[in-house]
C-alpha cells in the first residue's frame, strides 16, 4: 500500500494564457512567430517583452505599425501573500495601450487582472492568469482567436416598468398594460 504523505509533492506553476486576435491576421501574418498551445517556461526573474524587434523583444508581431517593444509582463510576488501576479507596463512612445477600462500611456503601469483584454491599435489579447506556487518560473500559453474578443452586442436593454406611465413592449397581453402581482401571489 502506497501512501499519499511519502510522495514527493508537485509543485504547481503560475501559467498566464493570452489569446490574440488582429482582423488581418490570416493575410498578413503578424503572429507567425508566436508558439500557439504549447506551453514555454520563463524565468520568474525575465521580464517578458513583446513588439516587433526580434532583437530585444521575446515575443514577437511580424508588424511595421507595432512598436519595436510594446509593451512589457513582469512576473512578481505579492507583498506579504504567497500570491503570484504580472505587472504590464507600455513600453510604446506612440500608442496607448489599454488594459480593459485603463489607458496606459508610455512607461505606465499597472497589475494585470487575473483575466483581462490588452488593446493596442487593432490588436486584442485575452490574459488569463493559472495560479501556481513555482518562485523560479512561470509559463506562458499562446492561442489564437478566430474571432473578436471585444464585440460590440445590440442587445435590448432590459427596463423596468414604471409605476405609473407607459410601458410599451410586444410580450405584453393583449390590452397591452402591465400587470402587478403580488409577490405572494403566484403566475
Amino acid at each position: 500500500m502506497i501512501f499519499c504523505e511519502d510522495a514527493d509533492t508537485e509543485e504547481t506553476v503560475t501559467c498566464l494564457h493570452m489569446t490574440f486576435y488582429h482582423p488581418c491576421q490570416d493575410d498578413k501574418m503578424m503572429f507567425r512567430c508566436l508558439n500557439f498551445c504549447e506551453r514555454e517556461q520563463v524565468r520568474a526573474n525575465e521580464i517578458a517583452t513583446f513588439g516587433r524587434d526580434s532583437n530585444i523583444c521575446r515575443y514577437n508581431f511580424m508588424d511595421s505599425r507595432v512598436s519595436r517593444i510594446q509593451f512589457s509582463l513582469q512576473f512578481y510576488r505579492k507583498l506579504d501573500t504567497s500570491e503570484f501576479g504580472f505587472e504590464i507596463k507600455n513600453m510604446s512612445k506612440k500608442t496607448k495601450l489599454r488594459v480593459d477600462h485603463t489607458e496606459l500611456g508610455y512607461l505606465n503601469k499597472m497589475d494585470l487582472p487575473w483575466k483581462c483584454i490588452i488593446c493596442f491599435g487593432e490588436y486584442q489579447i485575452l490574459t488569463e492568469t493559472q495560479e501556481g506556487q513555482s518562485m523560479d518560473y512561470y509559463e506562458t500559453c499562446f492561442h489564437l482567436a478566430q474571432m473578436p474578443l471585444l464585440q460590440e452586442r445590440c442587445l435590448p436593454s432590459l427596463q423596468p416598468v414604471p409605476e405609473c406611465g407607459i410601458f410599451t413592449s410586444l410580450s405584453l397581453s393583449q390590452d397591452k398594460s402591465p400587470k402587478e402581482i403580488d409577490e405572494n401571489e403566484s403566475y
